[in-house]
């Protein structure tokens, strides 16, 4: 190995460990607990390090953002790859999501309520989001109905579950009626 791979391979290695500690620190106290001083200490590098690899906070969400992307990704893909038939497919789908949801409150975020410095629905929106939502389209976009374009009923499905995964973690639903909000979501719009 090259002493370039090796110094390639080592910065790497630093910016997975960024993103995992940020995301830890995250999960654990939230996104306003994760600095680049707090980072560094946790880390054992000094803040310079740190910025040579994101230019900030705001990076740093995006990058968590990214991770979770895919990881919603592969969640969804993998629930709606053991259901069968369609409708048990968008209901395995929204469990997933609601579940991933729940289970990461802080990637959460960082994919949906904070500004990590990523376009969303445009040319230049990165992979891992659009993967994000082809995982949605591929289960959804068969379910759209006659006449439906199956982007836009897609982005309507997910703005719901948006919607019940932030108002349950928030206390503005009870958790114990997810089940049947997903049971309702589905009976209603889908129709296959």
């Amino acid at each position: 190995m090259s002493v370039q791979e090796r110094k390639q391979r080592e910065r790497a290695e630093r910016e997975r460990l960024i993103v995992a500690t940020a995301r830890e620190l995250a999960e654990q106290q939230g996104w306003d607990a994760v600095t680049t001083r707090r980072l560094a200490e946790r880390i054992e590098y000094s803040q310079p390090v740190l910025y040579s690899h994101f230019r900030g906070k705001r990076e740093i969400i995006g990058a968590v953002a990214l991770q979770g992307a895919s990881e919603m990704a592969v969640a969804t893909r993998a629930a709606t790859a053991a259901a069968d038939g369609p409708r048990e497919r968008v209901a395995a789908l929204a469990r997933a999501y609601l579940d991933f949801a729940a289970r990461n409150p802080a990637v959460y975020d960082a994919l949906f309520q904070l500004d990590g410095g990523l376009a969303y629905a445009q040319e230049d929106t990165p992979a891992p989001l659009k993967d994000a939502f082809a995982a949605l389209l591929e289960t959804l976009g068969e379910v759209a109905g006659d006449g439906v374009e199956p982007g836009l009923f897609t982005e309507t499905f997910w703005a719901s579950l948006h919607g019940l995964a932030t108002l349950t973690r928030e206390g503005r639903l009870p958790p114990e009626s997810t089940e049947r909000r997903v049971q309702l979501l589905v009976d209603r719009l889908v129709m296959a």
